[in-house]
Parts: structure tokens; sequence; C-alpha cells
């Protein structure tokens, strides 16, 4: 019906039928690209708890269905228009529909149109109305007096406020209100329409079209419920990830540069260490770095990684640390050490699996006792050349019960270099061991260094830039005079 203002103005000339067929393919190209679209999206997302990935099938599947809106309207469009070959618009339909169809039902039936004519109470409805309101056409046309009888009760007090405004004020319609089928089935109707005035300007009639936006509406609630899931777990990302930092801030050695052992005498041990965070994650993860003056004049050193990212790794290593030095202080060697850190581990409240090295440095005697549980061997240079140290029998920290650890000793010598380094920091060979053999390559520069904080510099320039998956510390111990 068209849409007028007054009964007696001619209605409006159809447009080309040359640029409708030009709009409906373009639509329909369109629409096959987005649906390519949101058929990646789906594929890509795997966790049922990926926010991100319902926000974007979510947009996908709104813009399938405007597009889907848009190809039927093109399609009444197109059929309205005069001496048109009907056989073959209705198989072209009739594809459109076969590709695009939504669960709805035919596309074509969710827009409809009626008119009320005030002065004969005669009443029209189109055919896709009946299929909208779920209404058998032998039952008729429903008056508007009767019409908020299938609508909501909320909703009730919105239309009989538009159709008022229509018949007495003569105000266009539009607005939204949901309706209950015969057969039981909620609806969201979107209804438009006009008064149709006579020649005296008074209403003669009302008409209307009303557009099933049920799946439309559906598919934007999903869009907005998604987007602030989203948001909320950005939010939650970004909490856990300041609170990371000020834990993994608050446990790792406050000081910054080369730190001198014993710190009350001549200096037998320079130290220097660097955290790296990943450069594929935003997450802390559980890599941690610790130098501490032991009674007796001895000094601990050790670096280590657990599993995980977050608050949850954080505080575990936080843990784990505590740990470390309070048996390091206690007297505890390496060897035994480990042994207690795993049977932390095993019952904590949380479980995770670490792997660590500890050294404990005698500087009367230049001795490194140190053990190890499934974490590269320190790295000792002297010379101009270095070499990694053969390592002591010890598995990953957690992995298995009663585990023991063996402990191994080295003599140092004044000017050696011990560079201690989490898994993170170099990259694994095709036989999956760790590839240190960029840092051995360092010797010649470790050796023109004129202190530890010079060699710690030295390995960011070589190993900074690079990309990782994970979380990296690397710590530098010279031996002085």
């Amino acid at each position: 019906m068209p849409s007028h203002v007054f009964a007696d103005r001619p209605a409006p000339q159809p447009p080309e039928r040359g640029s409708v067929d030009a709009l409906i393919s373009q639509t329909r190209r369109l629409r096959g690209e987005v649906d390519a679209v949101r058929r990646e999206a789906r594929e890509a997302v795997v966790e049922e708890d990926d926010a991100q990935g319902r926000w974007q099938r979510a947009l996908c599947d709104l813009a399938v269905h405007h597009l889907d809106d848009l190809g039927a309207h093109l399609g009444q469009l197109k059929k309205g228009l005069p001496d048109e070959p009907g056989e073959a618009y209705a198989e072209e339909l009739a594809e459109f529909e076969a590709d695009h169809a939504q669960s709805s039902g035919s596309l074509l039936s969710r827009v409809g149109s009626a008119e009320w004519n005030l002065l004969t109470d005669e009443v029209s409805w189109s055919d896709e109305l009946y299929q909208i309101l779920g209404r058998a056409p032998e039952a008729g046309p429903m008056s508007l007096d009767e019409l908020p009888a299938m609508v909501f009760a909320e909703d009730q007090g919105l239309l009989t406020a538009m159709v008022t405004d229509c018949l007495v004020d003569g105000r266009p319609i539009d607005g939204e209100f949901r309706m209950v089928r015969t057969d039981g089935r909620v609806r969201t109707v979107h209804m438009m329409g006009e008064p149709v005035l006579d020649s005296d300007g008074s209403t003669a009639s009302m008409w209307a079209v009303l557009r099933d936006v049920s799946e439309l509406r559906r598919s934007q609630r999903a869009v907005r419920e998604s987007g602030d899931s989203l948001q909320r777990r950005q939010h939650f990302e970004q909490t856990e990830h300041r609170l990371a930092v000020e834990l993994q801030e608050a446990v790792l050695p406050p000081w910054r540069g080369s730190l001198q052992f014993p710190q009350d005498g001549p200096a037998s041990l320079d130290v220097a260490a660097h955290y790296l965070p990943s450069t594929n994650t935003a997450l802390i993860g559980g890599d941690w770095y610790d130098a501490l003056q032991l009674p007796g004049g001895q000094s601990l050193l050790s670096v280590g990684d657990l599993t995980g990212h977050g608050v949850t790794a954080t505080s575990a290593m936080a843990m784990l640390l505590g740990a470390l030095r309070g048996m390091a202080v206690a007297g505890i060697q390496p060897g035994p050490l480990m042994t207690h850190l795993n049977e932390l581990l095993e019952t904590s409240v949380q479980p995770a699996l670490g792997s660590a090295v500890c050294c404990r440095y005698d500087p009367a005697e230049r001795t490194l006792s140190w053990a190890q549980a499934g974490h590269p061997a320190p790295l000792l240079f002297r010379d101009g050349t270095g070499r990694a140290l053969t390592p002591p029998e010890g598995v990953l920290l957690g992995a298995t019960s009663g585990a023991g650890y063996e402990q191994a000793e080295v003599q140092l010598l004044p000017g050696d270099l011990l560079v201690l380094h989490t898994d993170g920091l170099t990259r694994r060979s095709a036989a999956g061991e760790h590839d240190a053999d960029r840092l051995l390559a360092l010797a010649p520069r470790f050796a023109e260094a004129r202190d530890a904080q010079d060699c710690v510099r030295t390995v960011l320039e070589e190993l900074g830039e690079d990309s990782r998956d994970d979380d990296a510390c690397v710590m530098v111990a010279r031996i002085g005079e």
C-alpha cells in the first residue's frame, strides 16, 4: 500500500527495473561475503568462554539479518513493478529465500500491511500480516479495538497511544510492541503508519506497515550482551594484570643495577638481573630471579619459572620464593632445598609445575654448590669462552612425589662470570632442547664488560627484542678478586 498523506494524492512512480535488479544483485553478493566471514568467525572460536569471539559472531549474525531484510524488501519492491514477468521473478525469489531463509520462516512473511477505514469500518490486511500475527485468513482482519488483545499487557498502552495520536492529532506511527500469536509464539513487531486525510483534512483512514523484527532484535541483544561480556572480560584482565604486576614487584628483589655481596665489606660477588615480559601475552608469568646475602658471608642465587600466568602464577611464585629464602637463610643446602620445594608444590592448594636452579656461593672457598629442577644449567664464562655446567639430576618441581635432587659443586676463579636464566630467554631447538648458543656467543663481549650490569645490557641488546611466548629472567654474577 503506498505511503501517502492525502487520499487523492497519486502514488509515486516506482524506481527503474534495472536499478532494483542491480541493488538485489549487490545485496546478494554482500550477503554471501558477510556469511563467509560469519562462518570463519564461528570456526575460529574454540573456547566457549571466548567473549570476543561471541561478540564477533553476534555482529556477523546481526549484519546477515539486516542484509536479509534488505533483500526481502527489494524483492517486494521488484514484485510491485508493473509489466514484470511473474514466473522469472518467482524463480529468482524462490532461489533467494532458499539461500537466505532463517528459522523464523519466509523472509517476505516478515513484513505486512493493513488499512483501517474510519468511514466504512472496513479493514484490509495483506496476506503477509496474517502470517506475522499467526491469524488464519478465514478469521478475517482485526479492528483497531481488537488489535490490543494480541499485545502484551505492558505494551498495550503504547499501542493505544500511538493509534490515538495518529487518528486524533494526525501524527505518524513509529513504534514497537510485543505480540502473542494464536499459536503462543511471542513476536516483536515494528509498526509504522500515517493517517489518510480526505479533502477536508479529516482523518478518513489509517494505514500501517507491520514488520516482524523478532530475529533482528534478538541479534541486536546478542551483540549488546556479547559486547558487555567482552568489556567485563577486558576489565577483569586489566585488573588481573595490574594485581599480578604489583605482586611481582613486591616479591622480586627491589634493587636495580649491580648488587655487591657482601654488602659490608670488599665485594666478592657482583650481581645484576632483569625481568623480560612476554611479547605475546599481556599477562604476567611466574618467572623469578633472586639474590640474597646469607649468614656467614655466603650468597644465594636463584632463578625459576612456574607454569601459568596472572595472579595465580605470581601468588604461587611468591609462596615458593618466600620458602626458598627462608630455607636458604636456615642453612639448607641447594639439593635438600629443592626436595622441600617439590613437597611444597605437591601440597599446595593450587598445584603447579615449576623449574628452578638454586646456587649457594661461598666466597671464602670460591665454590658454587647448586641444584636444579628441570631447568637450564647456569653458563660459566672464563677467559673469553663459555660453557654450560653439567647439571645434577633433578626433575620439575611438583612433577613427582618424593623426588630427590642431586647437588653439584664447581670451583670458581676471580673474574669468572655466571649467567642464570629461565627458558623463556632462549629458543628451543628442533630436538626440544633450549638453545644457549646465542648466549655462549656473547663471551668476548662479556670479557670486555665493566661489571655485571654491563653484561645484562649486552644480553638485552642481543635477545631482548626477540619474540617470546613466555616471560624470561636473566641474572649475571661476576666473581670478585
